[in-house]
């Protein structure tokens, strides 16, 4: 068994000011030359706490969507300008986008996240779109992020529905990571690491994430929202940092994979839409009890547990069909759950929509 361990980045900060210490980190190194990418939204949240710094880069904001032709676009930039090194300031697609460029011109890429909604920032890979926001691939690269910089204060900008979403993509770390390891025996320490990190990240969102959407109104960095924004980027990164493959994905973004293909659902967030596919997910493994665990919290924070709840109306049947036909595509990992019948796939999804209605009361 070969596990390719990226566990973290090489260097990792959390703490007020940190980005003030870019610049003397970067002559410290001879990085006299940069490409700093960005989205509109993100670069409005950061100007704030980077324009008083004098960083030595050229600011170029991406597309909108994390595409190949994206990340080559603006790669082919960065050597033109000769770089030495880029930056990523943004939201996960944008960070994705970064790191899919830096890995494409050879470059070291430093991230600053914006917001908390996935673990971006730590992974060492990025999910491709095309441009109509359909999912195509995910790629690992052969480097970790070479340096993460997180200011508390800018994740306070990110928008409610960002940081719930986030909960809901987290909260996937323990239900695929126990699908795929719950029947190996002889675990490896890297995966028992992983295995640990994903169960900390149920426990922890689930017991602190409503506090923590509540501190982030209230825009404070109070224990609470740190430690759930630390376990998004962090916990949630370590799980597949230290478990490979053993500790990804599973069914939960296959269905958000296939979800993708409903048009409707193009505005949802990422992490909506994973939210959903872990029900679908334990419903394939007849685990009903944990789903009647999770629906409380879903329905306190308002993460979706039924199709309508992602905007998807009309023929439900048609809707079903499509997303399991794009869940069960070759290549995904809903395959590693031995899942490969779309049909099964729209019974469980049937189920789920029957089970949702009957627990209505279901509170606690």
């Amino acid at each position: 068994m070969t596990i390719n361990i990226k566990g973290a980045p090489n260097y990792y900060a959390c703490e007020e000011n940190i980005l003030d210490s870019l610049p003397a980190r970067l002559a410290g190194l001879n990085w006299t030359n940069g490409l700093l990418i960005h989205g509109d939204a993100s670069w409005k949240a950061a100007s704030p706490f980077l324009d008083h710094i004098d960083l030595p880069v050229k600011r170029v904001a991406y597309n909108g969507q994390c595409t190949h032709a994206e990340a080559a676009r603006l790669a082919n930039i960065a050597t033109g300008e000769a770089a030495q090194f880029i930056i990523g300031v943004g939201g996960g697609k944008v960070l994705d986008t970064a790191k899919a460029a830096a890995d494409e011109a050879g470059l070291p890429v430093i991230l600053i996240p914006t917001i908390i909604s996935n673990c971006s920032p730590w992974a060492s890979l990025s999910v491709f779109y095309d441009e109509a926001g359909n999912f195509v691939e995910y790629t690992i690269f052969p480097r970790s992020t070479f340096m993460l910089l997180v200011e508390p204060r800018l994740l306070l900008t990110t928008p409610a529905p960002y940081l719930i979403a986030g909960i809901g993509d987290t909260l996937a770390k323990w239900y695929e990571a126990d699908v795929l390891t719950e029947n190996m025996t002889d675990q490896p320490l890297a995966v028992q690491i992983a295995r640990n990190a994903a169960k900390l990240c149920r426990d922890i969102l689930i017991a602190e994430g409503d506090a923590a959407i509540c501190s982030l109104q209230d825009k404070r960095a109070d224990s609470s929202f740190l430690r759930v924004a630390e376990t998004i980027i962090m916990a949630g990164g370590m799980v597949g940092g230290f478990g490979d493959e053993y500790g990804r994905i599973a069914g939960a973004h296959s269905i958000h994979n296939g979800l993708t293909r409903l048009p409707e659902t193009h505005e949802q967030l990422h992490g909506n839409k994973v939210a959903y596919g872990i029900l679908i997910q334990l419903a394939l493994e007849g685990k009903f009890d944990e789903i009647l665990t999770l629906l409380p919290f879903y329905r306190k924070l308002g993460l979706p547990t039924v199709l309508k709840e992602l905007g998807v109306k009309g023929d439900l049947d048609r809707a079903m069909k499509i997303t399991a036909d794009g869940a069960v595509a070759p290549g995904e990992s809903i395959h590693f759950m031995h899942v490969s019948s779309s049909d099964r796939v729209v019974e469980a999804m049937h189920r789920v929509e029957t089970f949702v209605a009957a627990n209505q009361g279901v509170t606690q």
